[in-house]
């Protein structure tokens, strides 16, 4: 059966978005060539969840690019189908990890803001990702003594232990996020002011879909930076905390 091709304003349209549009058509299903895209695109999210993160290359690669010694922690999840299955133990840190931190705080001293680099649900988008960002948000934060952390088979929460445990005055949670089928490789970017065990996701602020196809680095790291100044100067984050980092009054304070 012949395959009929999407027409020409569909073909022009597809080139400004992901998503599955003026697909065609083959009979009642589609073309042959649609349904392997989506086929292999759906392989790719799935190899995303499974895959696991090398935490020591990336402290390694922190500490390559000038961003700082980064100590490497485990959640209480001791495998990558136990994460999965129980979100709750990737809540947590594991008791060698709790140790492990506390040494590495009492070495590199005090902590303003805590940088957790974690593997969430895409183990692909912080490899990829949290380096440039970091790279990029260094050039318009203004924070010092900054303590980094690489977390596997991590939750958003843990970020909360882990700066408690720091005395951090806020913390920032780098992860992957759910897979898509158009972004098996997203990074979530989660801020919570005064961190501690039992905060809750309305306690936080969240920029998603960071990557160069999604929210570029440069302007992600511009609006983690204003959070993070608004944060301290209200002492607080989450629905308390408005974005307003693409108003005027933000553009012309940052210049």
């Amino acid at each position: 059966m012949a395959e009929l091709e999407p027409s020409d304003v569909w073909a022009r349209l597809r080139q400004w978005t992901p998503a599955r549009i003026g697909l065609g058509r083959a009979g009642g299903s589609l073309p042959t060539r649609a349904l392997l895209e989506f086929e292999l695109d759906h392989a790719r999210a799935r190899d995303a969840v499974h895959a696991a993160m090398d935490a020591e290359a990336l402290a390694r690669e922190l500490r390559a690019s000038g961003l700082g010694e980064a100590v490497v922690l485990q959640s209480q999840a001791r495998d990558r189908m136990e994460y999965l299955l129980r979100p709750d133990l990737g809540r947590m840190l594991s008791a060698e990890s709790r140790a492990r931190l506390s040494d590495f705080a009492n070495r590199v001293g005090p902590c303003e803001l805590a940088v957790v680099i974690a593997d969430g649900l895409s183990a692909v988008a912080p490899a990829r990702h949290a380096v440039p960002l970091l790279r990029e948000l260094q050039t318009v934060s203004g924070w010092t003594n900054v303590t980094m952390v690489v977390a596997n088979s991590a939750r958003v929460a843990l970020g909360d232990e882990i700066g408690e445990l720091l005395g951090a005055e806020a913390v920032v949670v780098l992860i992957g996020e759910r897979p898509g089928l158009s972004s098996p490789d997203s990074l979530g970017v989660y801020l919570t002011w005064a961190p501690r065990v039992g905060r809750t996701d309305a306690e936080r602020n969240c920029i998603s879909n960071v990557r160069p196809e999604g929210l570029p680095y440069a302007a992600a790291a511009r609006r983690l930076a204003y959070l993070l100044r608004e944060a301290r100067m209200l002492r607080l984050s989450g629905v308390r905390l408005k974005d307003d980092s693409g108003s005027g009054r933000f553009m012309a304070d940052s210049g």
